[in-house]
């Protein structure tokens, strides 16, 4: 697995450069994992390119509804081999169910409206696009967002249902150390051995 951290970078030149580490990924047959973070911006899937929202938006090729990006959200772009995508997709729900896992809290995977949530609230949400056999996007996790701009608008535009952060859970980890854990578990439910970080 080839790792890739990038810091905060604007949404369009992410993708930009995921589109191009996606090219890089279909040329030399590795998995690429991206670690960044986004400026605050809202974000909507091919689904809702034609639906009319409260504040300004920015088209995105992904699966799925609107999501918030913000600083203090850990996202996690992979760029990885996915001859069986349903597998690929089964592999990084696992990921992160053991993230969540160590904490006592009755956090739950919602396989209608893929995310995890607690309760009523949103703190992870999951959204894929594949392309010659490579994925694109990923997931995004609220580490300690500012919830007040993130609940400007619905997670994924689901009816009462609020985003929430892991800080707002009472969970107290920085978001390095939850890169750490992703980057250790990524490589054990893969099967990856991390060759090199760019």
């Amino acid at each position: 697995m080839i790792l890739h951290r990038w810091g905060e970078v604007g949404y369009e030149e992410g993708y930009r450069r995921m589109l191009a580490v996606h090219k890089e990924a279909k040329e030399d047959g590795a998995n690429h994992l991206i670690l960044t973070s986004h400026p605050p911006c809202f974000t909507v899937g091919r689904d809702a390119w034609n639906a009319q929202w409260p504040v300004p938006v920015i088209q995105s090729d992904r699966g799925g509804s609107i999501t918030c990006h913000s600083p203090e959200q850990n996202i996690y772009y992979f760029c990885f081999q996915t001859p069986n995508p349903p597998l690929f997709f089964k592999k990084v729900r696992t990921v992160f169910t053991h993230f969540f896992a160590q904490f006592d809290k009755p956090f739950y995977y919602d396989k209608t409206n893929p995310g995890f949530y607690i309760e009523n609230r949103k703190v992870c949400s999951l959204g894929f696009r594949y392309k010659d056999g490579v994925s694109l996007h990923g997931v995004a996790l609220n580490v300690d967002v500012d919830l007040a701009f993130h609940n400007r608008v619905n997670p994924c535009n689901l009816q009462n249902i609020e985003a929430t952060s892991l800080k707002a859970e009472d969970i107290h980890i920085d978001c390095e150390l939850v890169n750490n854990f992703m980057i250790s578990e990524i490589q054990k439910v893969f099967g990856e051995a991390l060759h090199a970080t760019l």
